[in-house]
C-alpha cells in the first residue's frame, strides 16, 4: 500500500526530455512543465528525466536530449509533491564531487524530494561527440561512486584515486535529509551490482533488460539478491524499480531514444496495464516508472484510469 491507498507500488512519469527523431521535434520547457505539473495533479508519485547528452539511433538519426541536471533543478521547484529524479546520471559527464554538490542543492529546492540516480554510462557516441573517455567505465564509476556516496552520506570525503581526487572536501551547506538523496542505481553488470549492494538505496533496471515483463525481470533479481548476499547486506534493505514502457497509439515498440530496442510495448484496457503492474509488485517492485506512447499531456491523461484501477487495489 502506498500513501495509504491501495495502489500496490509508486509509479513514476518519464518525461519528454529528448528529441523525438521520427518527427524532429523537441519538447520545450514549458510543454515538459506543463507535463510534470499535470503528472503530479493527476496522482503520479515522482516525474524523471533521462541522462544523455545525444543519442545516436540505429539508422544514424541524432536525438538530442535536455541536460538532466538543469531539468531536474527547475522541476525540483515547480513541483511540490512528487519526487523528482534521474534516469540514471551518468558518473562520467561530471566532477563527483560537484554531482554530489549538485544533487544537495536540488534536493534542498525540492524540500528533499530528489531521487539521484546513478550509472556508469553506456552509449559510445555521445561520449565521443562531447570529448569525454569511454575507457575503464566501471573503475571511473566505482571512484566516482566513492566520492558521491562519501559526501552525501558523511558531508566529507577525502579521496586520492586513479581517476578522481577529491581532498578535504566537504559538503556545505547541508540539504533536507542528513544523508542527502538516497541513491538508485541502474545496472545489470555483475561488478556495478557488487557496487549496488554496497552503496545504493534502490537497484533500477530499464526495461530494454527486461523484455519489458515482469518475467523478465526475475533473473535479474536473484542477481541482485546474491550481490546483496556476497556482500553481506540483507537483500531486503535494497528496494527495486524498474522502467516500463506502455503504448496507446498501436505503435508496436517504435523505435526512439526511450525504447532504442524497440521492445513490445504494455498495452490494453486499463484493468489489463494494472494487472501487468500489480505482477511487478508481486515481485517485490516498489517504484516503476512509465514511458508513455504518446510522450506528453495525452499519456499522462490515457494513464489516469490505470492509476484509479491500481488505488482500487
Amino acid at each position: 500500500m502506498v500513501d495509504g491507498r491501495r495502489r500496490p507500488l509508486k509509479i513514476g512519469f518519464g518525461l519528454p526530455d529528448s528529441e523525438d527523431a521520427r518527427t524532429g521535434t523537441t519538447a520545450s520547457w514549458r510543454e515538459i512543465a506543463a507535463v510534470a505539473l499535470r503528472a503530479e495533479a493527476a496522482g503520479f508519485d515522482s516525474v524523471w528525466v533521462q541522462d544523455h547528452l545525444l543519442f545516436r539511433l540505429a539508422d544514424g538519426k541524432t536525438e538530442g536530449v535536455w541536460e538532466s541536471f538543469s531539468m531536474l533543478s527547475a522541476l525540483a521547484a515547480i513541483t511540490s509533491r512528487v519526487e523528482v529524479g534521474t534516469l540514471v546520471t551518468c558518473t562520467s559527464f561530471r566532477n563527483p564531487a560537484l554531482t554530489a554538490k549538485i544533487a544537495d542543492t536540488i534536493d534542498e529546492i525540492s524540500g528533499g524530494r530528489v531521487i539521484l540516480g546513478l550509472g556508469a554510462g553506456w552509449h559510445e557516441p555521445e561520449y565521443r561527440a562531447f570529448g569525454y573517455p569511454f575507457d575503464h567505465r566501471v573503475s571511473r564509476f566505482e571512484e566516482a561512486l566513492q566520492i558521491i556516496h562519501g559526501l552525501l552520506h558523511d558531508g566529507k570525503v577525502d579521496f586520492e584515486g586513479r581517476y578522481y581526487q577529491a581532498r578535504d572536501c566537504a559538503l556545505h551547506p547541508r540539504g533536507p535529509r542528513k544523508h542527502g538523496p538516497p541513491i538508485m542505481m541502474g545496472t545489470t553488470g555483475e561488478r556495478m551490482l557488487g557496487l549496488t549492494a554496497r552503496y545504493a538505496d534502490s537497484w533500477n533496471v530499464y526495461f530494454s533488460r527486461t523484455g519489458n515483463t515482469p518475467e523478465g525481470m526475475l533473473p535479474l533479481l536473484e542477481r541482485v539478491d546474491a550481490a546483496c548476499e556476497a556482500a553481506g547486506r540483507d537483500p531486503a534493505t535494497l528496494a527495486r524499480s524498474a522502467t516500463v514502457y506502455v503504448d496507446f497509439t498501436g505503435s508496436a515498440g517504435s523505435a526512439s531514444s526511450v525504447n532504442p530496442t524497440g521492445v513490445p510495448p504494455i498495452s490494453g484496457e486499463p484493468e489489463q496495464i494494472a494487472d501487468a503492474l500489480r505482477r511487478y509488485a508481486d515481485l517485490g517492485v516498489s517504484h516503476v516508472q512509465v514511458y508513455t506512447e504518446p510522450l506528453n499531456i495525452e499519456g499522462v491523461e490515457r494513464f489516469v484510469p490505470v492509476l484509479e484501477a491500481l488505488d482500487r487495489g
